[in-house]
């Protein structure tokens, strides 16, 4: 699953990946932690890496999680080869940069983030008496949690991001109503997208705790791709259904990926990172679909034909009111294809009335 806005940056991710349940390296720290043992490891060996290093010794050999927590019973820091395939140093000495700021107070952590934000290569420093495991990649932090509770975490997320699910399923219809009764507002779009978002950052977070779990996410990630399903195709089609001359799908969304959470749920805050410079103060001034989101229904429709059709009848009030014979005149349309056209909206008109009603 992909995801626009992302909490976590894709080198921590790389990095809990490694580390995960079910990996080798993660058998190795955990033999080092059972043993209070305590261990710092830079998870690469490129030549900076070896520029820094001091004293120690070669030890050049395969990985293995037994050979790892023996290295680990002397002090210093162990080096391994990014494909995690080798133990390329053991005992060595790290200067990194003492300029560099870090937040840790431990001789372990202090150096592992030191060394991380200064070549920008992923640190793992397991304590020796808390038996505490830090991650450090892409300038950021992260400590691993148990199992169990990270499950308890993740559960719970996707019963909010259910929730979530629910209420933009419930702004997707509203919006698809007031698009058939020539109704729309800046508000019914600014809904859709604020709940979209809303969506897209619980489910990152479960994408996250996902990759840390390794292999005992199997069922999560199930569960998260039924609940997600394709919410990314449906929200890019509502944007471009309202968007503003000149600016593209991505980077209006791009603006609402830099809002904070809280901003995110005011709605003229959304207004603005989707539309900067217009009015976000009038929430009810009318909003015209192009009508995208509603030819993208239509079966076996190319992407360049909808859009030439809905730019041809310039929104989807004139669209809704077009004959065969109107949708024949759109060059790459055939007859088959209006037809589809034609019967789809129709569809779509007489299920919303009825969803309404009923």
């Amino acid at each position: 699953m992909g995801s626009r806005y992302s909490g976590v940056n894709e080198a921590m991710r790389d990095a809990l990946a490694r580390v995960s349940p079910g990996t080798p390296l993660r058998d190795g720290i955990d033999r080092v932690v059972r043993a209070k043992a305590g261990a710092l490891l830079v998870l690469t060996d490129d030549a900076e890496v070896l520029s820094i290093c001091s004293g120690g010794f070669l030890v050049d050999a395969p990985y293995s999680p037994q050979r790892l927590s023996e290295l680990a019973k002397m002090d210093g820091a162990i080096i391994i080869s990014s494909d995690g395939g080798r133990i390329a140093r053991a005992n060595v000495h790290l200067v990194p940069d003492p300029s560099v700021p870090t937040t840790e107070t431990g001789t372990r952590h202090r150096t592992a983030e030191r060394v991380a934000l200064s070549l920008d290569v992923p640190v793992v420093s397991a304590s020796e008496e808390m038996g505490v495991i830090n991650v450090y990649a892409g300038g950021d932090k992260r400590q691993l949690q148990e199992v169990g509770h990270l499950l308890d975490r993740a559960n719970q997320a996707l019963q909010t991001l259910e929730r979530y699910k629910v209420r933009l399923d419930d702004a997707i219809t509203n919006l698809t109503a007031a698009e058939i009764e020539d109704v729309v507002t800046l508000r019914d779009v600014v809904a859709v997208v604020q709940r979209g978002e809303m969506v897209h950052r619980i489910a990152d977070e479960i994408e996250t705790m996902i990759i840390e779990l390794g292999v005992d996410a199997r069922l999560l990630r199930l569960q998260l791709d039924e609940l997600y399903g394709e919410i990314d195709d449906e929200l890019d089609l509502v944007v471009a259904d309202y968007l503003p001359p000149g600016r593209s799908v991505a980077e209006t969304l791009a603006g609402m990926t830099q809002l904070s959470d809280d901003d995110v749920l005011n709605l003229r805050l959304a207004a603005d990172a989707l539309s900067p410079g217009a009015d976000s103060n009038d929430l009810s001034q009318e909003a015209a679909p192009k009508g995208l989101r509603l030819l993208h229904r239509v079966s076996r429709l190319p992407p360049e034909t909808a859009i030439a059709v809905a730019y041809h009848f310039g929104g989807l009030a004139k669209l809704q009111r077009a004959t065969v014979d109107d949708l024949l005149s759109v060059e790459g349309v055939d007859e088959a294809t209006a037809r589809a056209i034609r019967e789809t909206l129709s569809r779509v008109t007489e299920s919303t009335i009825l969803d309404q009603y009923s």
